[in-house]
C-alpha cells in the first residue's frame, strides 16, 4: 500500500541507497556503451566497430568474473568496505582512462568464444577494468540500504527493481555531453555517479536509529 512503501522514507540510508542503485545502474550502461561509440570513432581501422563491441563486450565478462570473486568474499568482507574500494577504484580508473587517451596499449578482448589481443588506447583497458568494480555493487548497495528494516526489506527489493529506469536515464545525460563535449567529457557524469555511490558506502548508509 502507498502508507506502507511513505513508511519507507523514513529510513535516509533506504532513500540514499535507492539514489544509490539509480545511479549505479547508468554507470554500469554507461560506461561499456559511450566506450563503445568512442572506439569506434577513434581505431580507425576496417574493423573497429568490431574490435570496439568485443573491447565493451569484455567489460561484461569482467563483471561476471568480479560476481563469482564477490561471492567468495561476502562472507568475509563487509558490504560496506566491499562498495567503498570498489567505488573508490572505479573513481580513479575513470578519471586515470579520461587523461590517457592518448597513450596506446593492448589487452586480452574477449571474442565470446575465446580471447584474442586488441591494439586499444589505455584509456578503453581502464574503463573495461571498471566492470570488475561495478560487479559488486548491486549487491553491496542493496544490503546497506536494507539494514534494519526487517519485514520492510522485501518492499523496499521492489523499489530497488524500479530504479534500473537509471540505466536509461544517466546514458541518455552522458550521451548529450558528448555529443556538446566529447566522448571523454562526458565520463564526468560517471565520476560524479561514483562519487556519490562512495559517499553512500563510507556515510550514507549508516543506519540512523529511529
Amino acid at each position: 500500500s502507498d502508507a506502507s512503501v511513505k513508511s519507507l522514507f523514513k529510513y535516509s540510508h533506504l532513500v540514499y541507497g535507492v539514489i544509490a542503485i539509480f545511479l549505479y545502474v547508468g554507470v554500469e550502461v554507461g560506461i561499456p556503451g559511450t566506450l563503445n561509440f568512442y572506439l569506434t570513432d577513434t581505431l580507425g581501422t576496417a574493423n573497429a566497430a568490431t574490435t570496439a563491441g568485443f573491447v565493451a563486450g569484455t567489460y561484461w565478462f569482467l563483471m561476471l568474473i568480479g560476481r563469482f570473486v564477490s561471492s567468495f568474499i561476502s562472507g568475509k568482507v563487509s558490504s560496506r568496505t566491499q562498495l567503498s574500494v570498489t567505488s573508490a577504484v572505479a573513481v580513479a580508473l575513470v578519471v586515470c582512462a579520461m587523461f590517457s587517451t592518448g597513450v596506446q596499449a593492448s589487452m586480452p578482448v574477449f571474442t565470446g568464444s575465446g580471447f584474442g589481443m586488441a591494439q586499444v588506447p589505455l584509456t578503453a583497458v581502464l574503463l573495461v577494468l571498471c566492470g570488475l568494480c561495478t560487479s559488486v555493487m548491486w549487491g553491496t548497495i542493496f544490503n546497506l540500504s536494507v539494514e534494519g528494516l526487517g519485514k520492510q526489506s522485501a518492499l523496499a527489493s521492489g523499489l530497488f527493481m524500479t530504479m534500473v529506469v537509471g540505466g536509461g536515464v544517466l546514458p541518455l545525460v552522458q550521451g548529450a555531453l558528448a555529443d556538446a563535449t566529447s566522448y571523454m567529457t562526458s565520463y564526468w557524469v560517471i565520476v560524479a555517479a561514483l562519487v556519490y555511490i562512495l559517499w553512500f558506502a563510507l556515510a550514507g548508509s549508516k543506519v540512523k536509529k529511529a
